[in-house]
């Protein structure tokens, strides 16, 4: 077992802990030991051995606003995650978020109503990670240095040199979709964008208001143009300027920034102007014609509030890149049903 345990093949290596099991407690504990210790495909083998609540874990508040913006609770919480190693001090923090069943968009009652949102549907998404952040510069540079799968990238699409844990930014979604190619072709994992129910199933974390945090955003919680809002946002402040991923407290399942800041690329086509006939269950929904626009969620940091809400859909050019859109990618979880 040692033997097999040490070889240079992975293969060999994967098998070997499959057959640890078999040993009882002292097999568990050599499968744990392999998820602490190493990287890659033989630690995303042992955790899908060991099933997710040997995943680490982080903490974080859960902040709750009331209609004028206030805090009315700070609840701590945790969530599970994985670290994708990728390379030079560089890592991916991808969080594990639960399957479940929400209401997609918004209700004709709502205070920003929008026919793109309409009708609010019913829709089950399974398990997966997302990253924890937007994509920054950093791990752009990383993934962008890897051999090219179907297309060449930028290293630097957003010109910055120093201000590596900036969200990356101008990246096409044809880009964001060669940034997971080469992403999964180095981990052997299932990396790829998210669609857009899994976007707004994680933004909303279980809440059912336009906003994770309640019913307003602030200055304090996200980066968005707070001159310009429809549902009366105290201190009117805007930044005028990216943030630092991070900057801002996260929501309920720990992922961060999924207001304002930047638009986040989803995999979706942007054809279909509401949501009659879309997908139950989560998955991407496609079109059958030319697919040259696709779908942003999140808002940005030049945006008001009513652009940054969870249900907000916009969309551009798949083949452009502009200077208000990141994405963030996402990973099928081993352990769906």
């Amino acid at each position: 077992m040692k033997r097999r345990l040490a070889s240079t093949s992975n293969e060999v290596r994967i098998a070997a802990l499959s057959d640890a099991l078999k040993y009882g407690q002292a097999g568990l504990d050599i499968v744990v030991e392999i998820v602490k210790t190493e990287t890659g495909a033989v630690q995303w083998a042992a955790w899908n051995l060991l099933g997710n609540k040997h995943l680490p874990t982080f903490t974080f508040d859960v902040i709750t606003v009331n209609h004028r913006g206030e805090e009315i609770s700070r609840i701590p919480s945790s969530a599970r995650f994985f670290p994708e190693d990728l390379g030079n001090g560089v890592i991916l923090d991808m969080v594990s978020i639960p399957g479940g069943t929400f209401l997609m968009g918004s209700p004709k009652t709502g205070s920003v109503p929008s026919v793109r949102e309409d009708p609010q549907h019913q829709v089950t998404v399974q398990p997966f990670f997302m990253g924890k952040y937007p994509v920054t510069i950093a791990q752009w540079k990383a993934v962008a240095a890897l051999p090219e799968i179907n297309m060449p990238l930028n290293p630097n699409p957003s010109g910055y040199d120093k201000e590596v844990n900036l969200p990356v930014h101008a990246v096409s979604w044809n880009c964001a979709i060669e940034f997971c190619a080469r992403l999964a072709k180095k981990t052997g994992k299932t990396y790829r964008l998210p669609s857009e129910a899994e976007w707004e199933y994680a933004c909303r974390a279980g809440t059912t208001t336009p906003f994770h945090f309640g019913e307003r955003i602030t200055p304090d919680l996200a980066n968005f143009d707070g001159k310009y809002n429809h549902i009366c946002v105290p201190n009117r402040t805007c930044r005028g300027r990216l943030t630092d991923v991070g900057s801002f407290p996260p929501n309920a399942f720990g992922l961060y920034d999924m207001h304002g800041n930047l638009w986040e690329w989803c995999a979706d086509a942007a054809c279909h102007k509401n949501y009659d006939g879309a997908p139950s269950d989560g998955s991407v929904w496609e079109s059958a014609g030319e697919n040259i626009y696709r779908r942003l969620r999140g808002g940005s940091h030049l945006d008001g509030d009513e652009n940054c809400r969870s249900a907000t859909r916009h969309a551009s050019f798949a083949n452009q890149g502009e200077f208000y859109i990141g994405f963030r990618v996402v990973c099928s979880s081993p352990w769906t049903p």
